[in-house]
């Protein structure tokens, strides 16, 4: 009788590679009993990543958790055989593990690239000196952490990606980090502490994400910056002190962002840009800028003349997004001064072919806004509009189609709230 082949085993050595790569650690440590030659295939992964999914406990006692993570990540790191270039820990109901220590020691000593480390519950985790040993990180992804590095930290010098959520550290150390990654591409900051001045030194720097508290912004050799995302996570009217300048806030912002394509100014960061003088036109034009989202109070004279002058200096543009921030709209009202007719001439998108308008509850500074956009885009293709509420929905709507188009092929889509 002939034997059956036994296909699993003779896979070609990168076939087996590239499947470990594709299933959960746990799976991959399963693949042991598939036959003799597979048993030990996994010892070699060079990803490691240790989270829900890899690590499954039924228990809901925080240190049965604890315990089965460390038994499982020790046992890994034990029987690992070969480099590790990727390491990931991220459990949500991890806490307090002292343990993390010695496994960022060990992987300091070798030629570990992407190091991610997420703790979901407890204080700020303290990272140890070894990872500011780890010279060939590309990659770092760090939550609910505390960075102090070493008095001799030479800097990331390989890194290009680097993202903080729930951090806290010094504003010089902020600042010493950033200028000392000098190859850094990608940088996300989210709900920081310790420093509130963004001073982002970065040549390579070319995509930028960030959310939080903080005073004052400024880029540095930033000239390939071409994705921007921002947003001040507090009203700046609210007792808010705030660095104010002599020369517009909205020209400096610009002036170190030439190559500016895709641009989301979030939450209050509009109100901070229209603090200063608000000019009709940036110095240079957005020449590159195809898509942007703005966040804004209608009713804040100084944000609509920012949106105004950012709209007017983007000739390019493709796509825009204006969302309200509804609380805003149907509240108390800032002196609602009158835009004049010319602040809505002269300018057209001929480029634009998508508009989306969403949060607006029909007040007359928002329907000028409409009104312009659709008269100022030969092209259009489609404008969706969304209120924040069934109130008033209907003469909303009829007002909307009777604005002028200067493109005949718009497509007015109106949708619920």
């Amino acid at each position: 009788m002939e034997m059956e082949i036994d296909r699993i085993s003779n896979l070609p050595g990168h076939i087996v590679d590239k499947i470990l790569s594709l299933v959960t650690l746990r799976d991959a440590v399963r693949t042991s009993i598939l036959s003799s030659k597979w048993r030990y295939k996994w010892v070699n992964l060079t990803s490691l990543v240790f989270d829900n999914q890899s690590v499954l406990v039924s228990s809901q006692d925080p240190t049965v958790i604890k315990n089965k993570m460390v038994k499982i990540v020790d046992h890994v790191l034990l029987l690992h055989n070969g480099p590790i270039h990727k390491f990931k820990l991220s459990h949500r109901d991890l806490q307090g593990v002292c343990d993390i220590d010695r496994w960022i020691l060990f992987l300091s000593r070798g030629s570990v690239k992407e190091f991610i480390l997420e703790i979901w519950k407890g204080q700020r985790y303290k990272l140890p000196s070894p990872l500011y040993l780890c010279d060939k990180l590309s990659h770092l992804e760090l939550f609910n952490c505390l960075l102090q590095p070493p008095s001799l930290f030479n800097g990331f010098k390989m890194l290009t990606s680097l993202d903080l959520q729930h951090i806290t550290m010094d504003q010089d150390v902020f600042d010493e980090l950033i200028y000392k990654c000098p190859l850094l591409e990608r940088l996300t900051l989210m709900n920081f502490e310790g420093f509130a001045h963004l001073k982002i030194h970065a040549p390579k720097l070319t995509f930028f994400d960030i959310g939080g508290v903080f005073e004052d912004v400024n880029f540095e050799k930033t000239l390939h910056l071409s994705t921007v995302s921002i947003g001040l996570y507090v009203n700046i009217g609210n007792d808010y002190e705030l660095s104010l300048g002599t020369t517009s806030k909205l020209i400096k912002f610009f002036a170190s962002l030439p190559s500016i394509q895709r641009l989301e100014i979030q939450s209050f960061f509009l109100k901070f840009l229209a603090v200063d003088m608000v000019p009709r036109r940036l110095s240079t034009p957005c020449m590159e800028l195809n898509y942007l989202s703005l966040r804004i109070n209608f009713n804040d004279f100084e944000e609509s003349l920012a949106a105004l002058c950012i709209l007017r200096s983007s000739p390019n543009l493709l796509e825009l997004e204006m969302l309200a921030r509804p609380d805003e709209q149907t509240g108390p009202r800032a002196v609602m001064n009158n835009l004049h007719q010319e602040d809505f001439t002269n300018c057209f998108f001929n480029q634009l072919r998508f508009v989306k308008i969403v949060g607006i509850v029909g007040v007359a500074r928002e329907m000028e806004f409409i009104s312009f956009l659709l008269a100022s885009s030969p092209i259009l293709e489609r404008m969706s509009v969304k209120p924040a509420s069934h109130e008033g929905i209907l003469e909303l709507a009829r007002e909307l189609m009777r604005f002028k188009r200067a493109s005949a092929n718009c497509e007015l889509i109106y949708l619920d709230p």
